[in-house]
Order: C-alpha cells, then sequence, then structure tokens
C-alpha cells in the first residue's frame, strides 16, 4: 500500500491530526485522540486503532495496558481533510482511562460539568494502580 493517502491528510503545525473514535454498532462517539503519520499509517495496516501520545511522546496502540482493543472496521477523513473518524468495535465495552464506556462522561447542566455516566471497571481492576 503506497502512503500517497496520507498525503490528504492536513497534519497541524506539530504532525497531528485529532481522531475521533466512534462505535460501529451504537454510534456513539467514545474518545477524541490525536494521530501522526505513522500512527495512522500503522491503524490502516493493523486494523487497530493506534495513537500518538502527546504526554508520552510516543505510539499507543489503544488497549495495550487494559486489554480495551479499538478494532477498526472503517477508517474516514472530514472534508477539510483535517479530522479522522475511526469506526471501531471498542473492546471490552470500555474506551476511557477512567473505566467509563467513553471518554465524554461529564455533562454540562446549567454551569457546572455532572458525571453522568457510571464507571464500569475501576482503574485499580484494569491498570493495578490508583
Amino acid at each position: 500500500m503506497s502512503d500517497a493517502w496520507l498525503n490528504a491528510v492536513k497534519w497541524n503545525a506539530e504532525g497531528l491530526v485529532p481522531a475521533i473514535a466512534q462505535e460501529a454498532n451504537t454510534g456513539k462517539v467514545l474518545t477524541l485522540a490525536w494521530m501522526n503519520r505513522e500512527a495512522l499509517r500503522a491503524t490502516a495496516k493493523e486494523k487497530r486503532a493506534v495513537y500518538w501520545s502527546r504526554s508520552r511522546s510516543k505510539l499507543w496502540r489503544k488497549g495495550e495496558e487494559s486489554g480495551h482493543v479499538q478494532a477498526v472496521r472503517d477508517i474516514r477523513l472530514d472534508c477539510d481533510g483535517d479530522a479522522v473518524l475511526l469506526i471501531v468495535e471498542q473492546h471490552g465495552g470500555i474506551a476511557c482511562h477512567t473505566g467509563r464506556e467513553r471518554c465524554f462522561y461529564q455533562q454540562l447542566q446549567d454551569d457546572r460539568w455532572a458525571t453522568v455516566e457510571p464507571v464500569i471497571k475501576s482503574e485499580q481492576e484494569i491498570y493495578g494502580r490508583k
């Protein structure tokens, strides 16, 4: 597979593009993460979500520690070429490192953020810490 398709992506100044993961069966938005060229290339090749960890400055294969792998069914590029959408099957039903189904578990209610989705499995159970 040629890498020419990667040239259509509008990478930001840091060489990254935002990537949204959406659950294939429910349509729920699970998370937003970042990808560099290597991460997007690996995701397409492995059919598994691979992101760029900005905090650790390295590739991060979703589920490598937690077991909550995102199997990629489809990869889409938005009309401006500056955002990627991954249609995934979320293994284990947990996408968030907090042990929730998705990272978007806080809802604006009046003038505060309220946690509106439960922890499915504690961080201690998932990672053996915290």
